[in-house]
């Protein structure tokens, strides 16, 4: 008796290996598979500008990044002492306006230069609700708390997302012909919206997304579908009930696995995950003689990786 309907997947031609590089832009979802990627010692890097939710934010930042187009001080602003940009997250301020405008900008440049060169760039979606700034009358990427009276709060239509894609599509096309463009919607419930308001905007995102991958050399990896019909329980939620919890994101890990990492890469992510797991050991006697063969032993696992891989870091 099969209990559960499955979201059919298979294996795709050009998969991400260690000898490629794999930038991964948007929702925070995104950010639970680039750190399953950093766990496992994949070349990567992800989110230079925080978390960013949105498909305007997503193309504003890659057309500024392959532009050059870098941050002038008057386009960030300070906020109870802690200066702040409207393209960027939270995370990404300082307590000095100057120090804030030089991180964006080597932000910039590092994303200009890793969309040239990835191999493959993941990208997630999270909602279609966006914020415009009264005073600018421009879309921002994060409101940091700034009093909402001073926003618009707008959905995105369908032909607005399909723009901002089809957009986003060709800069990285043009700027590197060769990455992989793997796009998926973010299982992440945007509750806050309203349930209505979320289930909205992920039709639109979604029905602008299918558009593009009919249109253009890009795939899709259905990560929402998996959570939304594979994991149909609320066991596989986080204690706010809206993310994914660490059982959810591994299952939806194993499943990008058998589609995206190339399976020559599986025992290099054993000697990995060995390694990362050796590190972790507290013994309970560490002068043995025992402990002492231990350690020679992950030390020299580490140089095999590390004169393999020298872009493997371990600490």
């Amino acid at each position: 008796m099969e209990l559960q309907t499955k979201v059919p997947l298979q294996p795709v031609d050009h998969p991400i290996n260690y000898q490629g590089k794999v930038l991964l832009f948007g929702s925070c979802f995104v950010e639970n598979m680039g750190d399953k990627l950093n766990y496992f010692q994949f070349p990567q890097y992800q989110n230079p500008f925080g978390v960013l939710f949105q498909p305007l934010a997503l193309e504003n930042l890659v057309k500024r990044a392959l532009e050059s187009s870098f941050y002038q001080q008057d386009e960030v602003f300070c906020q109870e002492g802690i200066w702040r940009c409207f393209d960027a997250h939270s995370e990404v301020r300082s307590d000095d306006q100057k120090t804030l405008v030089e991180l964006l900008n080597q932000r910039l440049r590092l994303t200009g230069q890793w969309v040239e060169s990835a191999s493959h760039i993941i990208i997630t979606l999270g909602t279609a609700w966006v914020y415009e700034y009264n005073a600018s009358q421009k879309i921002v990427a994060n409101c940091h708390k700034v009093p909402q009276r001073e926003f618009i709060k707008k959905l995105l239509s369908v032909d607005a997302i399909q723009s901002s894609l089809e957009s986003l599509v060709n800069m990285i096309g043009n700027a590197n012909p060769k990455a992989k463009l793997i796009f998926t919607i973010s299982p992440v419930r945007h509750l806050k919206d309203g349930f209505v308001e979320n289930q909205q905007s992920k039709s639109h995102l979604i029905t602008a997304l299918h558009h593009i991958i009919n249109g253009h050399q890009v795939s899709y990896f259905p990560a929402y579908e998996i959570m939304m019909d594979e994991l149909r329980d609320y066991r596989f939620y986080a204690e706010d009930m809206v993310h994914p919890n660490a059982l959810a994101v591994d299952y939806i890990w194993e499943k990008f696995k058998t589609v995206w990492i190339s399976s020559e890469a599986y025992p290099i992510m054993d000697e990995v995950e060995s390694v990362r797991k050796g590190l972790q050991h507290r013994p309970f006697n560490p002068g043995s003689e025992a402990h002492e063969k231990f350690k020679t032993s992950l030390r020299a696992k580490i140089t095999y990786l590390q004169e393999r891989y020298p872009f493997m870091k371990f600490e």
